[in-house]
């Protein structure tokens, strides 16, 4: 199955811009999302080493097909009296791990988001960039929080989050698996000049939007870089983008004083990135 859809989207790609994951092919069947996530539950393992084995299956391609798709997203500006418009490529859906028919969204910690989006030669949205995602989706699903406590960075709640989001998409799985763009489950880790304004860094939220469209998260940079809870949503946005046509890059834009507009609402931001850090320092 992961083969053939890699050769169509091959093929596909050859006449248009459509682009997509590229993910290894499957040594064996994938494991599904819900045994990944039992066996984290009852290893009881470490967070720096739960982390290390979402990335490994990540890194072996265990993510649902729906997911190789990247959905464009088009924003125009006027910038000195000249329109320039952007055109960059995101997940369809926050990462998961698993199959189509059974995964599991994967919150984790900013460390381990930019180690995957490095590895796909992705990087994470701005806070502008989960607007403009936000607006684009043509599924939009109401969040569903649950209450904070000393558990919500556990797999027990982050499985409990997981079904409320199954719930809500039962009756739009045919469109979902088609990838179309969903948002509202779950907040972003973004990238941000915050980042880097605390003596060590942190991992900046924001997002969440309600069907009004106002977000329920505020951009917030008050968690360390090595907290992770059952909200967080990693949302993979391609490197490469278009403006007014030419082929560049996210750092790039957002490095242009000029152009920086069209992706930020913060100016210019240089490090467009986190440290990938050893865990607690």
């Amino acid at each position: 199955m992961r083969l053939s859809l890699l050769i169509y989207f091959l093929i596909f790609s050859l006449g248009t811009r459509a682009q997509t994951l590229q993910l290894k092919p499957y040594l064996f069947n994938p494991i599904g999302g819900k045994e990944f996530t039992s066996n984290l539950a009852s290893s009881n393992v470490a967070f720096n080493i739960r982390e290390h084995i979402i990335y490994q299956a990540i890194d072996n391609g265990n993510i649902p097909d729906f997911l190789i798709k990247l959905v464009k997203i088009s924003h125009t500006e006027n910038i000195e009296g000249r329109d320039y418009t952007i055109e960059f490529y995101v997940t369809p859906d926050y990462l998961s791990i698993g199959n189509n028919s059974d995964y599991v969204y994967m919150p984790m910690t900013p460390i381990l988001a930019q180690k995957v989006a490095t590895r796909f030669n992705c990087s994470l949205p701005t806070k502008k960039m989960v607007d403009l995602i936000y607006t684009s989706a043509t599924i939009k699903l109401e969040p569903k929080p649950i209450p904070p406590s000393d558990l919500m960075t556990t797999i027990y709640v982050l499985k409990q989050h997981d079904e409320l989001v199954k719930t809500q998409l039962k009756p739009l799985e045919a469109r979902h698996l088609n990838s179309e763009l969903t948002a509202g489950n779950k907040k972003d880790i973004i990238i941000s000049n915050k980042i880097y304004t605390e003596t060590k860094p942190k991992v900046v939220i924001y997002g969440w939007h309600q069907l009004n469209g106002k977000p329920i998260q505020p951009v917030y940079n008050k968690h360390t870089n090595t907290w992770a809870d059952y909200s967080h949503g990693i949302r993979l946005v391609q490197n490469k983008v278009w403006v007014n046509g030419k082929k560049t890059t996210i750092s790039k834009v957002l490095a242009n004083k000029k152009l920086c507009i069209l992706l930020s609402d913060e100016g210019v931001i240089e490090k467009n990135f986190y440290p990938i850090t050893e865990y607690g320092l």
